[in-house]
C-alpha cells in the first residue's frame, strides 16, 4: 500500500464515507419498513394469488414477472457491466470504474423505488414489484450517465452525496414527464439520457478545475481501452431491452426492431466516419466505444413508434455522425472555451442523442393518426384518446374495449407535450446539476486532490505490484517486464534474459 494508507487524514472520505454509506443503508432499511409492501402479484396473501382461477384467481403464467423478467435481467447487465467496464478505459481508475459503478447502482436501486413509490404510493404505501426494480435501473443508469461526466474527477464520498441529491430530482422530473404532461418516452431519452447527462454536465462545470485537463493518467493505454470495449458491446447488445422494456404487445416488437436496426447502422456508419477524419484513416477507440450505441439513445423516444425501419437506419445513421464529429470537435471545444470538462463524454453519447431523441419523438407524436396506428394510437398515445363520456370513446372501445379515456389531444398538442417534456428534462438536469455541483464542493466532502484524480491508490488497497509500477520513475513497460522476468526466474528456476527497452 501507499504511504498515504497509514495517513487517514490524507484521503478523502477515510472516515466520512463509511459513517455515511453506513447510516444511508440503515434508513433505507427503515424506510423500507415504514413504507414499502409487495405488491398483489407478489403477495401471497393476496386472493389472487391464493385462490383458483375457478374461485377468482388468477393464473400464475400471467404474472408480470413472466412479461418483465427476461428484459429486467438485460437492463440490469448493462447497468452492472455495461456501463462499469466501458468505464475501465482510465487506464490507473479501473477498480474505482468497476467498484464504484456497482456501489453507487446498487444505493440508487433502493433510493429509487422509495423516490418513485413516492408518487405513486397507495394509502402511503410502496408497491414494489418488478416494474419497479425495472424503473429503478433505469434511474440507475441516469446516475451513472452524471458520474460518467465526471468520472475521476470526484471522491466516494462525493459519488454517494451527488445521487442522494439527484435521485428526488430524477424522480420529480419523471413524474412530470409522464404523468403530469403525459408525454411518451418508452427509451428513455428525455428522463434518463438527457436529464442525466445534462445534471453531471452541469455539476462538472461547477467543479472544474484547470487540474482536471491534460493529466496523464487521464488517459487510456492498450488493455483498458480492450476492457472498455468489453463494456460497450455488451451495451449494444443488451441495448433493445432497455428500449422495449416497459412497453408491451406490438409496441415491444416494434421497440425492438426499431432500435436493433438503428443501432446497426450508427455501428457501420461510426467505423466509416471515425476513419475518415482521424490520421492516415484509422478507427479510433473512443469513437468506437461510444459512437456506435448514439443509435440506441437517439431512438428511444419514438423506438415503439410506426416510423418504418428506413427511418430506424436513418436516426441511427445520423445519431452516429452527430456523434462522432463530437467527440472529434465539440467535446475538445468545451473543455477548452467554456470550462466544461466531460471525462466520458457523455455530452456526445448521451446529452446531444438525448435531445435528438426527444425531437424525433415529437414529431413521430405530431404525425400520430390512426391512419398509422388503428385504433391501437390510443394505446401509443393515451393523452390522445377521446375524453371520458364522450361519444368518440364510446365508439373507440367498440372496437377496443382496453382502451381508457384520454384527454382528447390533437396529434400536434401531443408533439408540444413532447417537447415540453425534453424541455423540463434539460431545466431540471441542469439546474439540479449545479446545485449540485456547489454542494459538493465544500470542504467537508473533501474532494480529491490533484495527485489523487484519475487514481484508484488512495481509495483501494492495489496490488504491490501496480503500486511500485506507479511509483517508479521507470517506464512502466520496463518495470513490467522486470517483475515478469523476476517471478518467471523464482518459479522456473531458469535464468530470464533481459528485456528489450523499447516498446513494442
Amino acid at each position: 500500500m501507499s504511504d498515504l494508507a497509514g495517513d487517514s487524514s490524507a484521503i478523502p472520505g477515510f472516515k466520512t464515507f463509511p459513517l455515511l454509506a453506513f447510516s444511508v443503508q440503515i434508513l433505507f432499511i427503515i424506510f423500507f419498513a415504514l413504507f414499502v409492501d409487495y405488491g398483489w402479484e407478489s403477495d401471497g396473501a393476496d386472493p389472487a394469488n391464493g385462490l383458483d382461477p375457478l374461485y377468482g384467481g388468477k393464473k400464475q403464467s400471467q404474472n408480470s414477472i413472466y412479461k418483465f423478467y427476461y428484459v429486467f435481467q438485460d437492463v440490469h447487465v448493462m447497468v452492472f457491466i455495461g456501463f462499469g467496464f466501458l468505464f475501465t478505459f482510465l487506464k490507473k481508475y479501473g477498480y474505482s470504474a468497476v467498484g464504484l459503478n456497482l456501489f453507487l447502482a446498487a444505493v440508487v436501486l433502493q433510493w429509487a423505488i422509495l423516490c418513485e413509490g413516492f408518487f405513486d404510493s397507495v394509502n402511503g404505501r410502496i408497491k414494489i414489484s418488478i416494474e419497479k426494480l425495472l424503473t429503478a435501473d433505469v434511474a440507475a443508469a441516469a446516475a451513472l450517465i452524471s458520474w460518467g461526466a465526471l468520472l475521476g474527477k470526484i471522491s466516494p464520498l462525493q459519488i454517494l452525496v451527488m445521487v442522494l441529491i439527484e435521485i428526488p430530482l430524477y424522480a420529480t422530473n419523471e413524474w412530470l414527464v409522464l404523468t403530469v404532461y403525459k408525454a411518451t418516452d418508452p427509451g428513455a431519452s428525455m428522463v434518463c439520457h438527457t436529464f442525466g447527462a445534462y445534471f453531471g454536465l452541469a455539476a462538472a462545470v461547477v467543479l472544474y478545475q484547470k487540474e482536471h485537463c491534460g493529466v496523464s493518467k487521464e488517459g487510456s493505454v492498450y488493455h483498458s481501452d480492450i476492457f472498455a470495449m468489453i463494456g460497450t458491446v455488451f451495451l449494444w447488445l443488451f441495448w433493445p431491452s432497455f428500449n422495449a422494456a416497459l412497453t408491451s404487445g406490438d409496441d415491444r416488437h416494434r421497440a425492438i426492431i426499431n432500435t436493433y436496426l438503428s443501432l446497426a447502422a450508427c455501428c457501420v456508419m461510426t467505423f466509416a466516419i471515425s476513419a475518415w477524419i482521424t490520421e492516415k484513416g484509422r478507427f479510433n477507440m473512443v469513437h468506437v466505444q461510444n459512437a456506435t450505441l448514439a443509435g440506441g439513445v437517439a431512438v428511444g423516444t419514438a423506438c415503439d413508434t410506426m416510423m418504418g425501419p428506413f427511418a430506424a437506419l436513418l436516426i441511427g445513421s445520423i445519431a452516429s455522425v452527430i456523434c462522432t464529429l463530437g467527440f472529434k470537435y465539440l467535446t475538445p471545444f468545451l473543455a477548452r472555451h467554456l470550462r466544461l470538462h466531460d471525462t466520458c463524454g457523455v455530452h456526445d453519447l448521451h446529452g446531444m442523442m438525448g435531445i435528438f431523441g426527444g425531437i424525433v419523438g415529437a414529431v413521430m407524436a405530431g404525425v400520430a393518426s390512426e391512419n398509422l396506428y388503428g385504433l391501437g394510437l390510443y394505446i401509443q398515445y393515451p393523452a390522445m384518446a377521446p375524453p371520458l363520456n364522450s361519444n368518440e370513446l364510446k365508439y373507440v372501445r367498440s372496437g377496443l374495449i382496453d382502451i381508457k379515456a384520454g384527454l382528447g389531444r390533437t396529434a400536434s398538442m401531443q408533439a408540444g407535450f413532447q417537447l415540453i417534456a425534453l424541455v423540463t428534462s434539460l431545466g431540471i438536469g441542469i439546474g439540479g446539476g449545479l446545485v449540485t455541483g456547489l454542494i459538493m464542493r465544500c470542504s467537508v466532502f473533501e474532494p480529491p486532490k490533484e495527485h489523487q484524480l484519475y487514481d484508484d491508490n488512495d481509495y483501494w488497497e492495489v496490488p504491490e505490484d501496480e503500486e511500485e509500477l506507479a511509483t517508479s520513475p521507470e517506464p512502466s513497460y520496463i518495470q513490467a517486464g522486470r517483475h515478469y522476468n523476476a517471478r518467471n526466474s523464482l518459479s522456473t528456476g531458469t535464468r530470464v534474459g533481459p528485456i528489450n527497452d523499447t516498446k513494442i
